[in-house]
């Protein structure tokens, strides 16, 4: 056994050394100097966004005391919701540079480049005319309320009615205003931040051993292909059916791939995992616990009690009843399925070692089945009329994909919205005990060796994924900050300040990373894990197993065991 000055060299033992040469750490680093920067911006400008909170909470404590949702009131809690850390003059300057490309139906363009439309400007400019006006009449009959105490309920009922009438027309201005559309340019923006991404993922790169330039100009390329994926998943007609720019930049890089080949100066930046983790590390970021705790016991037994039991069923089933030959690829597509799509994938994958095919299969039925789901569940929701609540649970549960989760339930309505994140947001939670389970399966159970003893303790970290730490790390520091700060500032400096700035970040890695599994990906080389298409129906059935399941443990924590928590929502 040779030793050097960290601690071990060639006896499997984790080195000090560790910490800047092996990628999952470097995935730590870079997601919390993000962190990190982002909350120094954020925090600089807390007694500022404080003292905004306060005068308008001030207002609104007052209004309240009113018998009608007075003008006040509104006027003021629009402007409490308005006032956020992503408007910040630095955050406002950081964001800008973080846009992805846009939707589009006519000229692809589009997505990168909008000009008001002025042909719609004069209806805007008579729908804000008409809210200004409605404001008017609103404070005429709210003004004869209080000039009678608010005592003449025939007055109170006249201004209430009055305010309604305002709100509608605020809305529908907003709505004209909304399809003015603003002159916008993102090449520049996507410039810089492709420049940005790759310096700073260069820089883990070349301490980890990789020539710098190579693996820039072959981001620069990577990172290109990516736009283009955005562009591709951003055409209307087919984005609506969950054709994304995730999709799409999976079947961009296969498309090259399997075509003229993987260009020798992009492989350098082909960083599957280097990317994704990255990303996985800002998603820690997203998992608060004071959101858990919103929707409470009934959101947390549909997501840390059924996924565990659909895991394990669906492992135990390809084993057992399909025979799959592979360990690895049976595991990770279970995962992927039950836990959150590719982002346990990823994590379950380098905890019991699979090939990177295993994954790309993994992700690819992920992808295939979230898009589909995605349109199919809502339609299928709204057809059987179940209710909004239930469904968003359902929703939440089953779905893998944290962006095709918020887009199914908003289509539902608020409150399934917010059920649908929230659950998902909870089971996020399992990426990390998921694989810290595995990790200790595979290496215990399934790799025993060759004599029948299991392997210690440290072959168990040295498989565990270690980016899964960072993700808990991000997860606990932002929670605790969140809860120290107060909901006030935790909605404003965090909720639409910081996450504004880890969510951009985390789309651009995840769609990098896709990429990278596209460029990585031969079909030939894929098609023996298909043979007897075990893996789709593993999927299928595993999936099957989990509608059900978690259906009927929303409808039971939701709407039996805990309807007081059901009807707060």
């Amino acid at each position: 056994m040779a030793t050097d000055s960290n601690i071990v060299v060639d006896d499997g033992r984790a080195k000090w050394s560790d910490l800047w040469l092996k990628e999952d750490y470097w995935a730590i680093w870079i997601g919390f100097l993000i962190i990190i920067v982002t909350g120094l911006i954020m925090m600089n400008g807390r007694d500022e966004i404080a003292a905004k909170i306060e005068k308008q909470n001030a207002i609104i404590a007052a209004e309240k005391a009113k018998p009608f949702k007075t003008i006040e009131l509104i006027d003021a809690q629009a402007a409490k919701k308005g006032i956020t850390g992503a408007k910040l003059p630095a955050a406002k300057t950081f964001i800008s540079y973080l846009g992805k490309p846009g939707k589009w139906s006519g000229n692809p363009m589009d997505s990168f480049i909008s000009h008001k439309k002025a042909d719609k400007e004069p209806a805007a400019k008579e729908a804000a005319e008409k809210a200004k006006a409605a404001k008017a009449a609103a404070k005429v009959a709210q003004d004869a309320a209080a000039a009678a105490n608010f005592q003449n309920a025939e007055l109170n009922k006249a201004a209430e009615t009055a305010i309604k009438a305002w709100q509608k027309d605020v809305k529908a201005a907003d709505k004209a205003k909304k399809a003015v559309g603003k002159d916008s340019n993102k090449i520049p923006g996507l410039i810089v931040l492709a420049i940005g991404l790759g310096v700073i993922t260069g820089l883990g790169m070349v301490v980890m051993g990789y020539n710098f330039v190579s693996y820039f100009i072959g981001f620069l390329g990577v990172f290109a292909l990516a736009c283009l994926a955005n562009v591709l998943g951003g055409y209307k007609p087919t984005a609506q059916y969950g054709v994304n720019g995730e999709i799409m930049a999976i079947v961009t890089g296969m498309v090259i791939a399997n075509t003229i080949g993987t260009p020798k100066w992009l492989k350098p930046a082909v960083q599957v995992e280097y990317y994704i983790k990255t990303g996985l590390v800002l998603l820690g970021a997203e998992v608060l616990f004071n959101k858990i705790l919103a929707i409470g016991i009934p959101g947390i037994f549909v997501a840390w009690v059924v996924t565990p039991i659909v895991l394990c069923g669906t492992y135990i089933f390809g084993q057992k009843v399909l025979k799959m030959p592979s360990k690895t690829l049976n595991i990770t597509i279970s995962a992927d399925m039950s836990v959150c799509g590719t982002s346990a994938a990823i994590a379950v994958a380098a905890a019991c070692r699979a090939k990177k095919e295993e994954l790309t299969l993994s992700v690819g039925l992920s992808m295939v089945f979230t898009a589909i789901m995605m349109v199919a569940m809502p339609a299928f929701i709204k057809l059987v009329g179940l209710p909004e609540v239930l469904g968003g649970a359902w929703i939440g549960g089953t779905v893998d994909s944290t962006g095709s989760v918020a887009a199914a339930g908003a289509f539902l309505g608020p409150k399934a919205l917010q059920v649908a994140a929230t659950i998902k947001m909870i089971q996020n939670v399992l990426i990390g005990v998921s694989a810290f389970c595995v990790a200790i399966y595979f290496a215990t159970k399934v790799e025993k060796h060759e004599d029948g003893q299991t392997v210690g303790a440290m072959e168990i970290w040295n498989r565990f994924p270690k980016f899964v730490l960072g993700f808990a790390a991000a997860s606990i520091l932002l929670s605790t900050v969140a809860g120290q700060i107060g909901a006030d500032l935790d909605y404003a400096l965090i909720n639409k300040g910081m996450l504004s700035v880890t969510k951009a970040l985390r789309g651009h890695f995840f769609t990098l990373s896709f990429v990278a599994i596209g460029l990585a990906t031969n079909f030939r080389e894929l098609a023996h894990y298909f043979k007897g298409g075990k893996p789709l129906v593993l999927y299928v059935c595993g999936q099957t197993f989990n509608l059900g399941l978690t259906l009927l443990m929303a409808w039971i924590m939701f709407y039996k065991v805990f309807p007081e928590i059901t009807a707060s929502i």
